[in-house]
């Protein structure tokens, strides 16, 4: 089993260039199973993420072709509407599949998603849409099956609560549903218009028409097309506070400020430096971090997979700060990690005013024991010390405080880390960092 081997108290200082964006390169690859003809995706990243997709889309019958950073799909090929049970225990992607599975063959056989452990991933909102469409759906032991014997027709439909990957699968579908789809409430991210875009040169009718209201009309075939990934603005964030934290400078190459605006105004509130510039956004620690309160909500709000990047930014900060979660129901699991790196943390449920509508997960899939904000008292020194690794955004949170902190940190299942950042430890060491892998 690999180990990162970190020796904390050096400033990161340097150049970074963002890869592609993790949440955008594996729904493009899957979008490509549309095609009757091969496409190209530029600058994904080399992440565990791309590798499961990839292996899913293998294992259909689909061809790959990966040379450095562009990837070559083949969907010509495919030959089963069945998504290995194995494979989608171990990917949050499933429900994408539907989709492309449902216009190659009019079935889709998809397992109950996965991926990291931050709560429950309910695909009721995606399988609620596609019924909208004309979809029938059995749910049997471990699996959905998915069929449309009369095809999927457009209709207009408005999601109960906000989904970023609900929205990515219903706008996949509603592409070749017969006739003219509109979608309500639906997500606004960076990523989603990234798969848009691809869609429409694929050869999609896809337009947001007002705020959180986008219009599809079907069409009856999609070619193949070149794409180029967006850059990843969660790399983004998690560099940017790197140099915070660690009292350093950094220069993000590709970082794009219309993305960032939630998290650029919190930096700049907090007390820290940014400077946008035409190839990238510079960031960099002065003087001393002022505590702040930030809430984790849809876009264009603070996105929640920053919370607790910013969490351990604000150990460092003067005062009580508070970050609140609302998109999961159970987030602060690495807390408990960051109070034995001796953070002072209070985890607390807000007093909230209906928080059935509130929130923006299922509130049946709350439990008492579950808490959905904290109140950190700063500035705080953290120490080393020997911890595992949950998930994607957990690892990189525990990777940024022993960067912060006095003494060795010795992190275990790196694996998670892999799944959403190429290469992390080898950047952070052109940045300056004191960190290794073993094993």
């Amino acid at each position: 089993m690999e180990k990162l081997i970190i020796e904390g108290g050096y400033p990161l200082k340097g150049r970074i260039v963002l890869a592609g964006a993790k949440n955008s390169g594996f729904k493009l690859l899957i979008a490509s199973l549309l095609a009757a003809s091969p496409s190209e995706i530029i600058g994904y990243s080399r992440i565990g993420d791309i590798e499961i997709t990839q292996k899913i889309i293998e294992a259909l019958g689909g061809g790959i072709e990966r040379v450095d950073h562009q990837l070559k799909v083949f969907p010509q090929t495919l030959s089963s509407y069945s998504v290995p049970a194995e494979l989608g225990k171990i990917s949050r992607a499933c429900s994408l599949f539907i989709p492309p599975l449902l216009f190659r063959f009019g079935r889709a056989i998809v397992p109950l998603p996965g991926g990291d452990r931050i709560g429950l991933r309910p695909i009721d909102r995606h399988l609620q849409g596609l019924e909208a469409l004309g979809a029938k759906i059995e749910k049997k032991k471990g699996f959905y099956e998915i069929s449309a014997p009369q095809g999927l027709r457009g209709k207009k439909f408005k999601f109960v609560k906000n989904t970023h990957t609900g929205t990515d699968t219903l706008l996949m579908a509603a592409a070749f549903a017969k006739g003219k789809t509109i979608l309500e409430n639906a997500a606004e991210e960076p990523e989603t218009d990234d798969l848009i875009n691809y869609l429409n040169k694929m050869g999609a009718k896809i337009r947001r028409v007002a705020q959180r209201k986008i219009e599809i009309t079907g069409v009856k075939k999609f070619i193949g097309a070149s794409y180029e990934v967006m850059p990843d603005r969660n790399e983004a964030v998690t560099f940017g506070l790197a140099a915070l934290a660690t009292q350093g400078d950094i220069f993000v190459e590709r970082a794009r400020p219309e993305y960032l605006q939630a998290f650029l105004e919190k930096v700049k509130e907090c007390g820290g430096g940014y400077q946008v510039m035409p190839k990238g956004i510079r960031f960099w620690r002065n003087n001393e971090l002022q505590a702040t309160e930030v809430k984790a909500v849809p876009y264009p709000g603070f996105m929640t997979d920053w919370q607790a990047l910013w969490t351990v930014l604000m150990t460092q900060a003067k005062g009580k700060s508070i970050v609140q979660e609302t998109i999961f129901e159970n987030r602060f699991g690495y807390a408990a990690d960051l109070i034995k790196m001796g953070a002072k943390i209070e985890l607390f449920n807000p007093r909230v005013k209906n928080p059935k509508q509130f929130y923006n997960f299922n509130w049946e899939d709350n439990r008492p024991e579950y808490f959905h904000a904290a109140r950190i008292s700063g500035p705080t020194p953290l120490k080393g010390g020997l911890l595992t690794i949950a998930d994607i955004r957990a690892g990189a949170t525990l990777i940024l405080a022993a960067l912060l902190a006095h003494g060795r940190t010795e992190l275990t299942g790196v694996e998670h880390i892999d799944r959403g950042y190429e290469e992390f430890d080898f950047r952070l060491r052109k940045l300056g960092a004191k960190i290794k892998r073993i094993g």
